[in-house]
């Protein structure tokens, strides 16, 4: 059985824990999640759980997805599961809930999000390229890239690490550790820090 929620990001925190050790952690907001849809091989071609959460208005949504949802959410995710994983839909039904409680502390997880986007930037913000010298002589070249080519080719070679668009990526962080879980209030607090900004919508599994 696969195990998985759907969250936002709220901010990062620090956790200490018995013997005065701190581990900074950031605070995923997860509401409860409603199975819409168990998709197999035998129906569908796959195997896949789609679950949705989040309550929204209902002028938000199209009456299409409030029929099929069987309320009105504002997020709807597929998870499939991985073979790599031994992951498997089984234990899941239509109209199951779960909620933060799937995972518990001391789990190791992966988290999955859109990192924050940074627009157009150069070389040295985007690659780390640490630029020209600021020595005397220098002028308006200190974050140039520097050559892009060989003689001969007349082009530029695919994969030339140049400026350009940053951020706005799916980025996967794994091996953080769950270090608190608070059910009731939606809450489940993670090791490290997650892609996103805050109100990102995060994927959380087990690794």
């Amino acid at each position: 059985m696969m195990k998985y929620v759907l969250g936002t990001k709220e901010r990062m925190t620090q956790v200490f824990d018995a013997t005065g050790v701190v581990t900074p952690a950031t605070v995923i907001h997860v509401t409860p999640h409603t199975v819409t849809a168990v998709k197999t091989t035998a129906t569908d071609g796959y195997d896949a759980v789609q679950v949705a959460t989040r309550e929204q208005k209902a002028s938000r949504v199209a009456k299409a997805q409030q029929t099929t949802l069987g309320g009105v959410k504002k997020f709807i995710q597929e998870m499939r599961p991985r073979t790599t994983k031994d992951e498997s839909i089984e234990g899941f039904a239509l109209g199951d809930t779960f909620d933060a409680s799937a995972f518990a502390v001391g789990d190791v997880i992966e988290v999955s999000a859109i990192s924050k986007g940074k627009g157009f930037q150069g070389v040295v913000k985007r690659h780390g390229f640490h630029g020209d010298k600021a020595t005397h002589g220098r002028k308006r070249t200190h974050r140039a890239p520097g050559s892009i080519g060989a003689t001969g080719l007349g082009r530029v070679i695919k994969g030339m690490r140049m400026a350009g668009r940053m951020g706005g990526d799916r980025v996967t962080v794994k091996n953080l550790t769950v270090v608190q879980v608070d059910a009731a209030a939606g809450i489940l607090v993670v090791s490290g820090a997650v892609p996103g900004h805050k109100g990102t919508l995060v994927e959380v599994r087990a690794k």
